[in-house]
């Protein structure tokens, strides 16, 4: 039992729980940074402190996603949405398009947000079945002249994801893993560039990740808002203006639990156990319901229904008295959802089926 107050399981999509042994440590240091006398969010993003803090926190993720020389890391502030504005004009130059398959909500606002800027086109739209599963795409998909093919890898709000990622050779492949970054393997080389908000797996809200290929820098010849410039970005290493520093700073800790954990390799199989437990019972019964098929179930995000949805109210309130927290479904979906990030220990998901297994007898 930690020395702090126990903790509830937070089930909450984002911004959501980090790992209480990084909770401990950033609070060990929060007044007085190894000696300091100050915290590591008071001192200047031009320190040496904090430079050590941001060359750790780049290395540690290229380490973690064995991520190419070829390609650029950078930390961003403005969270994901900043890319559905920034990814056009960085690669699309004007009048070219790209290829978008929309498979939930926050894949239609890329779209719609990149259509500000090019004509770009929708190839797959799971809209007419409810989002309840990801399509195969492959290369014959693929529209001629294309400058990039936009997935996002694993969608919050409905609870799906692409199980295996397109493997598109005519494009750059460029995915939104804002909730599933750190999750699972992957292998980089297959992207153009990769993007996420960090609130999900890997620190508080109001920073992004970039992982881009460097020959794709300052392809569009645009002029662009500095802070979306991603060659300037690059160029001068994440720190144009005062980055996040304490976001990254918590960025840093995350990825040491991680790597000291065993890495995506070992968070991997813990999250696919933990996936598990709680479709397993879901499949046991007509109590609830798991509308998102088998083969396209997000690991991160397991979005469910119960039967009379009157008992809803009554079933969050149950929860939170258990401490099982920000399991209502989003506003624009409803229902409810257990978002089971990086973060959530494998007891937390047994508690939550327990709960969900007297609350089915009692109702």
């Amino acid at each position: 039992m930690s020395k702090f107050e126990r903790r509830i399981y937070n089930f909450c999509a984002g911004p959501a729980m980090l790992p209480t042994p990084v909770m401990e440590k950033a609070a060990s240091e929060f007044l007085n940074y190894r000696g300091s006398g100050m915290s590591i969010m008071e001192d200047s993003h031009r320190g040496k402190l904090f430079e050590e803090v941001l060359d750790t926190s780049l290395s540690l993720l290229r380490e973690l996603l064995s991520v190419p020389e070829n390609y650029e890391i950078m930390f961003l502030s403005g969270g994901a949405s900043l890319h559905f504005s920034a990814l056009p004009l960085n690669l699309l130059k004007d009048g070219e398009s790209a290829d978008f398959a929309v498979t939930g909500i926050w894949a239609k606002k890329a779209m719609e947000e990149a259509l500000r800027f090019n004509p770009v086109k929708k190839i797959y739209d799971g809209e007419d079945h409810k989002y309840t599963e990801s399509p195969e795409l492959n290369d014959s998909m693929v529209n001629p002249g294309a400058a990039y093919v936009y997935i996002t890898s694993n969608n919050t709000l409905l609870g799906t994801r692409y199980a295996t990622i397109p493997n598109i050779t005519k494009a750059p492949l460029i995915a939104d893993m804002t909730s599933e970054i750190l999750s699972r393997k992957i292998d980089v080389s297959k992207f153009g560039a990769i993007f996420a908000g960090a609130q999900k797996n890997i620190g508080p809200s109001g920073l992004s990740v970039l992982i881009i290929r460097k020959d794709l820098l300052g392809r569009s010849g645009r002029t662009i808002p500095i802070l979306m410039d991603y060659a300037l970005t690059a160029k001068n290493k994440s720190m144009y203006n005062t980055p996040p520093t304490y976001s990254i700073y918590m960025a840093k800790l995350v990825f040491e639990w991680l790597k000291d954990l065993g890495g995506v390799e070992k968070i991997e199989k813990i999250n696919e156990e933990k996936a598990k437990i709680l479709y397993d019972y879901l499949e046991t019964t007509s109590f609830y319901n798991a509308p998102v098929k088998p083969n396209s179930r997000s690991v991160m995000n397991v979005v469910f229904t119960i039967h009379d949805k009157n008992l809803e109210s009554k079933f969050l309130a149950g929860a939170e008295e258990r401490g099982l927290h920000g399991l209502e479904g989003h506003r624009l979906v409803g229902g409810l959802r257990a978002s089971i990030y990086n973060s959530m220990p494998k007891e937390g998901v047994i508690a939550l089926v327990e709960y969900m297994k007297e609350f089915e007898k009692k109702a």
